[in-house]
């Protein structure tokens, strides 16, 4: 069982003696990080966005409905 855990975990550590080989890693991790900064940004924008539709739609139908309501009473 420890060979077993030994070879499943092991796959996963590696840590390098040259330690120039993080610089790469660092570089790959650093682009996505702001990729995803991005993307949030780009999806909270978007989100706004929606939002301020879906509240003009919301206004227009209650302005709708208030005048047939005050068509329906007269």
């Amino acid at each position: 069982m420890d060979f077993l855990n030994h070879a499943l975990l092991g796959l996963f550590l590696y840590f390098p003696e040259d330690k120039t080989e993080y610089i790469s890693a660092g570089i790959t991790c650093f682009i996505f990080l702001v990729a995803a900064v991005f993307t949030m940004r780009a999806i909270i924008r978007y989100s706004k966005k929606e939002e301020l539709k879906t509240k003009q739609f919301e206004d227009e139908v209650t302005r709708r409905n208030q005048r047939i309501k005050d068509d329906t009473i007269s």
